[in-house]
């Protein structure tokens, strides 16, 4: 039944599937391992038995879910899909209405940290006047958003159910932070629907090539090169064969933890090399236990696909590509990430208002989840110069 206008929605995973899941946990068939291998072969044997154990004996999802149940949690349908997402009022004199957007393989969870220091910087040593209005969407073929089955369903798709949500909430124009598949969203909504959005902030703007590039950039394309013979296999996978790769994710936990956090840890690049010093095991099993108790591991990968396989719309090409986005744009770089430290020449040639570049101190891809205190300055900062 459609959902005319948001509801309450309360998180509670039946007793039935968290039964299955132990009992899978408990029969998992282990794989062997060359002697002595690290990350470098994906996640280490000792480390994903360390992390299972304490999924059976350890980690507690009644207690998650009360975390992200005390939060304002809803459903509703908006662009024809059915969204979940959380709903945080701002405290404040006139607080800004923001959507934040997650990526692969993260979830809405990840932004969970950063609510209270958007939506009350008084509460934490900051300017009342810097609040915002939080909007966290779960993207559609995640967590608990609708699984869309139909061909076609893009970035640009995502793009237009967002702005319906918005505007179902009352927010015409509002400000949006993205990265990874949000990123990938935002490229398609700042130049569709550039009019909804009074700015974008982003840790991933990419950009557009150049037939004569400068030396920075040649630099940045040998990053880019050595990053997809060496770890972008996962979205080759996901882009060309989703549907084979979803049989194990969706029937094994094991497996789907596997493959998750290995992008967690290789995106993070803990400089201890110990993913547990920027995210607890219970953060981590957090996010797995999303993909798991909604069987989304085929319905995001499906987002590669798409992404790689666009449904033609008859439309020709612009002469030298599309112009640049006028939309109000701020970047922070994080370092642990080199593929994510685009040069600037190359946003510059897709976004033709950066106003903020700004050089985190620590952090990765996950960076909203890892260091929410540093992405709340940064937001404040962006948008402080763009409220009305």
């Amino acid at each position: 039944m459609p959902l005319d206008q948001p509801e309450p929605f309360t998180i509670h995973v039946p007793d039935d599937v968290l039964t299955d899941l132990h009992d899978r946990l408990d029969r998992t068939r282990w794989p062997d391992t060359v002697v002595g291998a690290g990350w470098e072969d994906g996640v280490p044997l000792p480390y994903l038995r360390d992390m299972i154990a304490h999924w059976r004996h350890h980690f507690d999802w009644r207690l998650q879910e009360q975390r992200i149940n005390a939060f304002a949690n809803y459903q509703t349908q908006a662009g024809g899909v059915r969204v979940h997402f959380i709903h945080a009022r701002g405290n404040g004199p006139h607080p800004l209405p923001l959507m934040l957007l997650h990526g692969w393989p993260s979830s809405f969870v990840e932004m969970l940290k950063i609510i209270p220091l958007l939506t009350d910087p008084a509460a934490h040593g900051g300017d009342p006047a810097d609040a915002f209005d939080v909007v966290i969407p779960s993207l559609p073929g995640y967590a608990f958003s609708e699984r869309p089955i139909t061909r076609g369903f893009s970035y640009a798709e995502v793009a237009h159910v967002l702005v319906q949500l918005m505007d179902k909430l009352g927010y015409s124009r509002f400000g949006v932070h993205a990265h990874d598949h949000g990123a990938a969203v935002m490229v398609r909504m700042n130049r569709l629907y550039p009019q909804h959005v009074i700015g974008y902030h982003t840790s991933e703007p990419g950009g557009e090539a150049t037939s004569t590039p400068s030396e920075e950039e040649r630099a940045y394309d040998e990053v880019r090169d050595a990053w997809r013979r060496e770890d972008d296999g996962y979205a080759r996978i996901q882009s060309t064969r989703p549907q084979t790769l979803a049989y194990g994710l969706n029937d094994s936990p094991v497996g789907l933890a596997g493959w998750i956090l290995d992008k967690w840890y290789a995106w993070t690049a803990p400089p201890d090399g110990n993913l547990e010093s920027s995210f607890t095991k219970d953060e981590l099993l957090t996010n797995v236990m999303i993909y798991w108790v909604t069987e989304t591991a085929n319905s995001t990968a499906r987002a590669y696909y798409e992404g790689f396989h666009p449904v033609p719309t008859g439309d020709a090409p612009l002469p030298g590509g599309p112009p640049p986005i006028q939309v109000p744009v701020g970047v922070i770089q994080v370092p642990t990430q080199p593929i994510e430290r685009i040069p600037r020449s190359y946003a510059e040639r897709r976004y033709a208002d950066i106003r903020r570049w700004e050089e985190l101190p620590r952090g990765g891809h996950f960076i909203v989840g890892e260091e929410p205190a540093l992405v709340t300055n940064a937001l404040q900062a962006f948008f402080r110069e763009l409220r009305g």
